[in-house]
């Protein structure tokens, strides 16, 4: 630590942090230290069960809370050793909880609500009355008191990137959380630990939210399904930001899973409660009949960033499979990608970044904050310097712009930023959702690649634009898994180079060709791939409808889902053997 500094050592703090969590993780039910063949197979059904199964099943009577939720716990555990996702652990709560549920049930006959028993982890900026948050000692949000009215067990919650902008899980206090599937690759943020959690059916529902991409970059990199509703249909009283009165861009929560079912459960209990802030319309979930024949647009590049083979494999597969099925599907370009860019860059650093950054304190920033918060650090003539040697020496004038719009900004400054957010989301809705067109909803890449090594947020921040993009619009948008990066169906051909779509060529050649570059479809053979399915302004259920009809047209034998961790793992292990 710099020894002049004021901030007191955080070491301690850190290291006491950590030894709890470890007590509890350690923490065994008496009742569940014997273990015979029966109980594991038992174990497993409880994994392999969606959300609304394990309802359906402890209303039947055939199984309890507390059966489901030892299971649980762990796989909990077992995530945690694999992947570090887990901050705050509270098995003793869930387990009261979770006795008090079987209790009632078997005096009434009766479920609690539609969450009955069902084991939920929290992302760790949501308030949990007597525990700690990562981003204070709290009360709880209003989403966790709707969340316990259905009758939800919470047990967990779950690690995020440090500041919450930023999709490299880390921060200083918890560590990094890995990818499940790789540990060379990060599990995405900002969400990220839940993300995690959830592929390794160590949770059967999850809550995250959502700036820029965090319910939906993470769930492509671990391959599990999430919905960032519009602004005001879920309540975020209570929720945690180092950014606190930041309107620029609406935050908003929202439901992770494993299956679609599970996600639009989430939605069903979360939508239109009631909020501390007033900010929610009060419209509950509503039921809604989809035409028979939808009509979608698609595209595999936002122009942006122009997307990797493995991502356009994924969209394009996606068409497929719903041509097949009778729907209509039209490529469309994505107009203005930049401009949404550049608007949430401006938005976010209009104050230099001070307020984010301004809870620090002693913890060292990470990495992956160094180049997004370096614009307004820069004095001006060396940001127009480098803006100007980008576009004009290096022939990237999109990058360059980005660039420029990362500074300080006046009152005045900030407004005209606001208009010109405005005008833009008025012009994109036009274009877009014009009656000429007649589009139901859009599917495209979540980002350009994949996944990203860890240390790869460092320098190539810019990929979030894929979910940026719908954050300055506020739409609602799905994620969900398409297919797994192939070593040789997605490597870079020459046809793909000299393909449309391309955009900022400094980013892509630091890709795609860089001695660092992040694409690497033999390293990630394997991994998953998602879409977005993006639906127009509170459709939010249509939005849920399409992502059920777009994963009913793919199939089930893709290998996602409730248990379809083991499943991947023992086929990898028969592989190697095989290619021993």
């Amino acid at each position: 630590m710099w020894p002049f500094s004021s901030y007191p050592s955080n070491v301690p703090i850190i290291a006491a942090k950590r030894e709890e969590r470890d007590r509890a993780l350690e923490a065994k039910d008496p009742a569940t230290t014997t273990v015979d063949l029966e109980s594991e197979r038992l174990s497993a059904v409880y994994l392999r069960a969606t959300a609304s199964e394990i309802v359906d099943h402890i209303a039947a009577g055939e199984w309890t809370a507390s059966q489901v939720l030892e299971a649980y716990i762990e796989r909990a555990a077992l995530a945690q050793a694999k992947t570090n996702c887990l901050t705050e652990v509270f098995f003793d709560k869930g387990r009261a909880r979770a006795k008090e549920l079987d209790e009632e049930f078997t005096r009434s006959g009766k479920v609690r609500g539609p969450l009955h028993g069902v084991p939920i982890s929290i992302k760790d900026q949501f308030e949990i009355e007597g525990l700690d948050a990562t981003i204070g000692f709290t009360h709880n949000a209003d989403l966790i008191n709707h969340l316990l009215d259905a009758g939800a067990v919470l047990f967990v919650k779950t690690n995020v990137p440090q500041t919450m902008l930023a999709f490299e899980c880390s921060n200083p206090l918890w560590g990094r959380t890995l990818n499940p599937f790789h540990p060379s690759y990060t599990c995405g943020g900002s969400s990220g630990g839940e993300a995690a959690l959830l592929a390794m059916d160590g949770s059967a529902l999850g809550i995250g939210s959502d700036i820029g991409g965090s319910l939906r970059i993470p769930a492509a990199y671990c391959g599990i399904y999430s919905l960032k509703p519009g602004s005001a249909r879920v309540a975020y009283g209570g929720a945690r930001g180092a950014a606190q009165g930041f309107e620029g861009v609406k935050s908003v929560a929202g439901p992770m899973g494993r299956s679609v079912r599970d996600v639009e459960l989430g939605a069903r209990v979360l939508f239109g409660k009631e909020s501390r802030l007033g900010d929610v319309a009060p419209v509950p979930f509503r039921e809604v009949e989809v035409p028979q024949k939808l009509k979608f647009g698609y595209y595999t590049s936002d122009g942006y960033i122009k997307a990797s083979p493995a991502c356009k494999r994924a969209v394009i597969e996606t068409v497929e499979a719903l041509r097949k099925q009778g729907h209509e599907c039209v490529e469309i370009s994505v107009p203005n990608t930049d401009t949404a860019c550049n608007l949430f860059v401006s938005l976010s650093s209009s104050d230099g970044y001070q307020t984010l950054l301004s809870h620090l304190g002693p913890d060292k920033k990470e990495g992956s904050l160094f180049l997004v918060t370096l614009g307004p650090r820069l004095p001006s003539f060396l940001r127009w310097l480098a803006g100007w040697a980008l576009e004009t020496i290096g022939g990237d004038p999109i990058f360059a712009e980005t660039l420029r719009s990362s500074r300080k900004r006046t009152v005045a400054e900030y407004y005209a930023v606001c208009k010109k957010r405005n005008e833009f989301v008025q012009q994109w809705y036009a274009d877009i959702w014009s009656e000429e067109r007649g589009l139901d909803g859009i599917i495209g890449p979540v980002q350009a690649v994949p996944q990203l090594p860890h240390g790869g947020c460092d320098n190539f921040a810019s990929l979030a634009i894929g979910t940026i993009l719908y954050n300055i619009l506020d739409l609602p948008v799905g994620c969900l898994p398409v297919t797994r990066v192939s070593s040789t169906k997605d490597v870079i051909t020459t046809e793909w180079e000299s393909e449309p779509g391309h955009g900022t060529k400094f980013t892509e050649k630091a890709i795609y060709y860089g001695t660092k570059k992040v694409y690497d479809p033999e390293l990630s053979n394997g991994m998953p791939v998602n879409v977005q399915i993006v639906g127009r302004k509170w459709e939010d259920e249509k939005v849920v409808s399409m992502m059920k009809l777009v994963d009913e047209a793919l199939g089930e034998g893709r290998g996602f889902g409730p248990g379809s961790y083991d499943k991947y793992q023992e086929e990898r292990l028969k592989s190697c053997v095989v290619c021993m």
